[in-house]
């Protein structure tokens, strides 16, 4: 059951029936829109528009950490019975501020009672489980009175990581292979997320105008998806950078999108909020040199020299230190000193058999 159904999540949920063609699965999903209402409006829909399928003899009960759990078993009793887990893509405490588009207090109850009705959590990292349990922990402390003691505990004794498995991707060992090679002279640079604030639309402008004044040849592809109310920075850097523009925007295609992703040298990351990072992660198994911020979940799973000074109260000075990474590793490639960091902990191939532990043991 996914509440707000992202392109990560979807990814997420065609990961595993990949990886368990053996089970049976039955898929409930809603649009990803309307954010507040999908939070606590999903129980009252699926209770009542798809009471007899959830009453039906299930194994196992797998669900977004949107999804209102506590309120669904409440509203549909049968779901008592059936073990649960959550998967979390993301957590609704660790948000850059800012952000300002809603008040996330509903969601975060909602997070916190959808875990404690839960038999098992599964995070997509260690970073996204830390940050929800220093949240819930701050969040109960804020509560006047009538809290009961150990609630953290109790979630962390249930907390597991488990990332998305990559798709369409073959990895062997610590070697990363994908069809198609490489085309061109210039330096290529991806940047590829959602045109929204918590992207840090604003530091990759800085990075573009310190990266012009320097003696750097590069050509730019900017990915993903636009909305009505993306920031600013976006439209400037079409304006005053669109002879370097090889590509502005959301790509349709996944196969024209894995052909960009191959024919890119390194893949730059600005973002303030990331749990995972599934989109560096494919650019990397395309064979993208990843340059990403020293913060969030890039700590875990890429090494230093791939990390650049985070300073997020100084965007220049962050500029400064994303250019001087991607100058490093631009001569490295020119000197045929480029390497790619080991992700083939993110293969289906690995990943399988633990999720397969995970789940059937849950199941049974």
């Amino acid at each position: 059951m996914s509440a707000y159904a992202a392109e990560s999540h979807v990814h997420w949920r065609r990961s595993l029936q990949v990886m368990m063609p053996d089970w049976e699965w039955v898929v409930l999903e809603l649009p990803p829109r309307y954010f507040a209402w999908r939070v606590r409006g999903n129980p009252l829909y699926w209770s009542l528009q798809e009471r007899h399928l959830l009453e039906g003899d299930f194994d196992l009960l797998l669900a977004t950490s949107m999804v209102d759990l506590a309120t669904l078993r409440g509203l549909v009793p049968s779901l008592a019975r059936v073990p649960t887990a959550v998967y979390f893509h993301e957590n609704q405490f660790d948000y850059p501020p800012g952000r300002g588009k809603h008040s996330l207090l509903e969601a975060q109850m909602v997070s916190l009672y959808s875990s404690l009705a839960a038999d098992s959590l599964v995070f997509n990292s260690a970073y996204n489980r830390d940050s929800f349990l220093a949240g819930c922990d701050a969040l109960l402390a804020r509560l006047p009175d009538k809290v009961p003691a150990g609630i953290v505990d109790t979630l962390r004794a249930r907390a597991s990581v488990l990332p998305v498995a990559l798709l369409e991707v073959d990895i062997e060992s610590d070697r990363v292979s994908w069809p198609g090679e490489k085309e061109g002279a210039s330096l290529r640079v991806l940047w590829t997320g959602r045109f929204e604030y918590d992207k840090g639309g604003d530091r990759l402008l800085e990075i573009l105008r310190q990266l012009e004044e320097s003696a750097v040849e590069y050509e730019l592809a900017l990915v993903g998806q636009q909305f009505r109310d993306s920031p600013p920075h976006f439209d400037c850097i079409v304006r005053d950078f669109k002879h370097r523009l090889v590509q502005f925007g959301y790509v349709e295609s996944r196969k024209d999108y894995l052909a960009l992703l191959r024919g890119a040298d390194l893949l730059l990351s600005t973002a303030l909020h990331e749990f995972q990072g599934l989109a560096v992660l494919e650019a990397v198994a395309a064979g993208c040199i990843p340059i990403v911020p020293d913060r969030l979940a890039y700590r875990e799973i890429y090494p230093p020299e791939y990390r650049y000074a985070s300073h997020p109260d100084n965007i220049r000075e962050e500029a400064g230190a994303a250019l001087e990474r991607l100058a490093f590793w631009s001569q490295a490639m020119a000197e045929g000193r480029g390497a790619l960091p080991d992700i083939a902990g993110f293969s289906q191939r690995q990943l399988a058999p633990r999720y397969r532990s995970l789940l059937q043991g849950l199941a049974s």
